[in-house]
């Protein structure tokens, strides 16, 4: 009998990834850039050379500007721009330095080191629904909205899509949308869709509110700061994108869910739906008490301390973690449930998400190796050239593909940002464009890769609901390619007019 091939798994794609990244290092020229960061204490810059010597200078505007880097030296002095930035003109040649076998074998171990913050939010994330779970609140909950959503079903997928992408396109809503998969998933599976429609709803949300941003920090505030100007300059385009970006994804999510609803032979998920029904279908009808009551609404004012802490008073993951950590405890208490079914509960449930802390923290040992390997700054180097003097409706396109192919090798909106910027605004000025259309061209083309690269969130989203990357491409591809054709409408707008 001959045996089916299938589709490798998320830890196999992004070990080929892994190599292929690493054989870059042997073919692609090392070199970079000087770096240039600012000391709050000492009210200084230091200038770190590519041969990694260093020298003090003094924090002043006249500095950046002898320096050609086009910002306000109020940016650095109030912590807007914390991260080492690019000096244009600076590239230097060094010596290769190749990632060869040992240094592949030790790079995923360092990113999970390097992840360990988002890997233990998501542990931790396992362990409050394992609790919650075990309550019986989770099954009660789903037959309660399925009664209220009965024959509107749809409903659901607006709904949620709306409130991320309005999370995405104001504060980068993005690795927090992890924790929304288990919730969400037994929802959309009782109203008659499949994985992919609850993956598409969540990650397409995030997804198409980032890559429109309009005052989010890590991606279009801090990439303006860079290139020296306001980011509200430009925002009425992205607003315009953020819009028919949105209503063309529901659209496109909203038809596939309902395609499938009617026929769910037609699921591109559809010979995989046993597993998944297994892992996330509710077992048994619940009666919505008050105490589960209480348990939900604990659960949900828990994601609404999240984004307000993360929006509003600086929280990164350790504050997270805390909260939902907490929030399990209070959980278990109303629950009733026990001390040691609650500790068996929570820890069954961690380990549940184990395999996607390390997709998360393996996608990471990709950039490791880039980095260690001396080629992103080459890359970069390469396409600014690439860019350089040619027509502004065409440089604005490839601008837009330029920070899409960097997007796969640097996944960091903000890392991109500081990397890329300082040295790509100021070609705009060689080409008689405005500086906040290569913000615009950043955004969309970062944007644009998200939708599938692994070295972003996607693997770690599609671990969550055991669905494979082939058919999350299968699934996607026909609305990047809508996405990428507003994009670059949009690009062309802001240049024209």
């Amino acid at each position: 009998m001959k045996k089916k091939i299938t589709f490798p798994t998320a830890y196999t794609i992004l070990f080929i990834v892994l190599i292929l990244g690493a054989a870059l290092t042997y073919f692609v020229n090392a070199g970079s850039y000087a770096k240039l960061t600012y000391d709050l204490e000492t009210d200084s810059f230091i200038e770190t050379f590519p041969d990694g010597t260093k020298q003090t200078l003094e924090g002043t505007q006249e500095t950046l500007n002898q320096l050609g880097i086009v910002n306000d030296i109020a940016k650095f002095k109030e912590g807007s721009i914390n991260k080492p930035i690019s000096i244009p003109g600076t590239y230097e040649r060094l010596d290769s330095n190749p990632q060869g076998v040992v240094d592949v074998l030790l790079a995923p171990i360092k990113g999970v080191y390097d992840s360990i913050g988002i890997i233990l939010f998501v542990l931790i994330i396992g362990g409050v629904i394992g609790v919650v779970n075990e309550s019986g609140s989770i099954n009660a909950g789903i037959a309660a909205l399925s009664r209220v959503t009965k024959g509107h079903e749809y409903l659901l997928i607006v709904f949620v899509t709306f409130l991320i992408t309005l999370g995405g396109t104001t504060f980068g809503l993005a690795e927090e949308t992890i924790a929304f998969y288990p919730i969400l998933m037994p929802v959309y599976l009782a109203a008659g869709y499949d994985a992919i429609v609850c993956i598409a709803a969540i990650y397409m949300g995030s997804a198409i509110g980032s890559m429109f941003s309009t005052t989010n920090p890590f991606s279009v505030v801090i990439g303006s700061n860079a290139a020296g100007i306001n980011f509200t300059q430009g925002i009425s385009y992205r607003v315009i994108g953020l819009i028919i970006g949105f209503l063309v994804t529901t659209w496109y999510i909203v038809r596939y869910a309902t395609r499938i609803k009617k026929s769910p032979d037609k699921s591109l998920v559809y010979e995989m739906r046993e597993d998944i029904n297994k892992n996330f279908s509710k077992q048994k009808e619940e009666e919505f008490t008050t105490r589960r009551v209480w348990i939900l609404s604990i659960f949900a004012l828990s994601f609404v301390v999240m984004i307000y802490g993360v929006s509003k008073l600086g929280w990164w993951f350790e504050e997270m973690t805390a909260l939902f950590l907490v929030s399990g405890i209070l959980i278990g208490i109303i629950a009733g449930i026990g001390e040691k079914v609650f500790v068996n509960t929570f820890v069954s449930g961690a380990a549940d998400l184990v395999g996607v802390g390390l997709v998360i923290g393996i996608a990471r040992s990709i950039n490791i190796i880039l980095e260690n390997g001396l080629v992103s700054d080459s890359i970069l180097y390469s396409l600014s050239n690439l860019v350089s003097g040619m027509s502004p409706n065409i440089f604005v396109i490839l601008m837009m593909v330029v920070f899409l192919i960097l997007g796969f090798f640097i996944s960091s909106s903000s890392g991109l940002a500081t990397l890329a910027i300082p040295i790509m605004a100021p070609l705009a000025d060689a080409v008689g464009v405005p500086k906040d259309v290569i913000i615009t061209a950043y955004i969309f083309g970062q944007g644009l890769m998200a939708f599938i690269t692994p070295t972003g969130l996607i693997l770690a989203s599609l671990e969550m609901v055991n669905v494979t990357y082939n058919k999350w491409l299968k699934f996607i591809m026909p609305l990047l390619g809508m996405i990428a054709v507003v994009a670059v409408a949009i690009l062309l707008l802001e240049v024209n007019l």
